[in-house]
């Protein structure tokens, strides 16, 4: 299909998202963009809470990973749903009991002021790497199939997206994005199950055929649709992998400031709490479809020959081995799970720097007005910074982003389950000096963890455990540097 069709679909998609934003962010305050007011509907803010949890990366990579590692993905999936509850009845009403608009005011007034400060830099440090690595993998695939043809130059691909995400987030912030990232989910698994359609009407198999077929056809790992693995030496062990989702889920969602403002953007605690149960069924299902579909994309891959592997192997079907509306959709389902994650992304870090670092909430004698000044230049900072940080992975050029994505998690989340952990579970008050050191230093220690232990155990891998011992770490420094704390008489 011509690049310039592809892109009038995406410029129509794009004209559809300004006039929801038109729409929602009318008479937008601070407020309206920090947290929705915290009037949102929690019905909208589960479903595009799909769309922002899984983002391009999982719409390409998780299909590809299936011919690496079967469906072991799963393993983890089993663990975030772990996660959502320790979410949902755990923090969640931490945070309403302290009416929260940043999560990290808890480390604040728990820990202090540095501790505040640490969470908050390790969140913005985090989201930035995460969000970009994100956005880098699907303006890659757009910058392949359409503007490459166009010659526009990927620098220049970047940053009109960039331009369109501010433009429809400027004004409303949160109160925009639940309504944006629903419309979005809607397209991306609208598009996910067009294509699982089409190859089984290809390929002439009914669903018990294809879990059959997946069953037979080998990987490199054994049977496509093989979800457990028992070797405790591998990193697919499925031990390791059911407690790192479970963890990825509570640090990548409960810690982040980005998901949990979607949340406390709701009125009520138990209307949040029904967000986040239901988000962590319906995620359950969502991702086994997606590995489903990379089963059958290698699959099919093989009966047209192509050798096309990893994050390339969807997009290389979808636009050159199916009819032209179907690689329509893919293209409107490939945005759609790229906007989520960087406009939300982008407006969380505008949120946590202006709240957290610049103390915006602490100063009365700044007008709306002023604040909403400040707020708008550090979102274009934001956003340039973003730039700048696709530009990076674009030069590295990684072939599967989300093994990069779960590694840049385990070393900047870990300080933030540390933190939020101990001020949980201990009723100790700590040398809020030290914190930084502390957590600078833990995930330094697990650089050297993950260089060594293959050569103290050979054949023994580190995968995103990683996190936990991130965690553990700077749990264990903290306690080092903590006291009881003395109760009133």
């Amino acid at each position: 299909m011509s690049p310039l069709v592809l892109l009038s679909f995406v410029a129509g998609y794009f004209l559809l998202l300004m006039l929801v934003a038109w729409y929602t962010s009318k008479n937008a305050t601070n407020e309206s963009f920090f947290i929705g007011n915290k009037n949102s509907n929690w019905m909208l803010v589960a479903f595009g809470m799909i769309g922002t949890s899984l983002s391009g990366v999982t719409f390409v990579s998780v299909p590809g990973t299936v011919g690496a590692n079967s469906f072991a993905y799963f393993q983890i999936v089993i663990g975030y749903f772990i996660g959502y509850l320790t979410i949902a009845y755990v923090l969640l009403p931490l945070y309403y009991k302290m009416n929260l608009t940043s999560i990290y005011t808890y480390l604040g007034n728990r820990l202090g002021i540095k501790s505040y400060k640490t969470g908050a830099s390790f969140f913005i440090l985090s989201r930035i790497l995460g969000a970009t690595a994100r956005l880098y993998l699907v303006v890659k695939i757009l910058q392949d199939i359409i503007l490459s043809d166009l010659g526009i130059p990927f620098w220049a691909t970047t940053l009109i997206i960039l331009i369109m995400i501010l433009i429809y987030t400027y004004e409303g912030g949160v109160k925009t994005i639940v309504f944006t990232d629903t419309l979005q989910t809607t397209f991306m698994l609208t598009g996910l199950i067009v294509c699982i359609i089409y190859i089984l009407h290809t390929m002439g198999l009914s669903f018990g055929d294809a879990i059959n077929a997946l069953s037979t056809h080998q990987g490199e790992k054994g049977a496509y649709s093989k979800i457990f693995f028992t070797d405790p030496s591998d990193k697919l062990f499925f031990v390791k992998q059911i407690l790192a989702g479970a963890f990825i889920t509570i640090t990548m969602t409960g810690l982040d400031q980005e998901m949990m403002q979607k949340s406390i953007s709701v009125k009520r605690l138990k209307d949040s709490q029904k967000n986040m149960v239901s988000l962590a069924f319906i995620m359950v299902v969502v991702i086994f479809i997606f590995l489903f579909l990379g089963g059958l994309l290698h699959l099919y891959g093989a009966q047209q020959g192509i050798m096309a592997k990893g994050d390339d192997l969807f997009p290389a079907l979808a636009l050159n081995n199916m009819p032209a509306i179907v690689s329509v959709i893919f293209i409107i389902a490939l945005i759609s799970a790229l906007f989520p994650s960087a406009d939300g992304a982008i407006t969380a870090l505008t949120s946590s720097f202006c709240i957290d670092i610049l103390g915006i909430k602490r100063r009365p004698d700044w007008s709306e007005q002023k604040q909403k000044k400040i707020r708008q230049r550090v979102h274009l900072t934001v956003a340039f910074i973003f730039l700048i940080f696709v530009m990076v992975f674009h030069w590295v050029n990684d072939p599967s982003m989300i093994d990069v994505i779960l590694k840049l998690a385990a070393y900047t989340y870990g300080p933030l389950l540390g933190l939020f952990t101990f001020g949980i579970l201990t009723k100790r008050s700590v040398k809020d000096k030290w914190v930084p050191l502390i957590c600078i230093v833990s995930p330094l220690i697990c650089l050297g963890i993950e260089k060594l232990t293959p050569l103290i155990i050979p054949g023994f891998k580190m995968g995103p455990e990683l996190l936990v011992v991130n965690g553990f770490l700077t749990y264990i420094g903290l306690l080092m540097i903590s006291k009881k704390i003395k109760l009133e008489e």
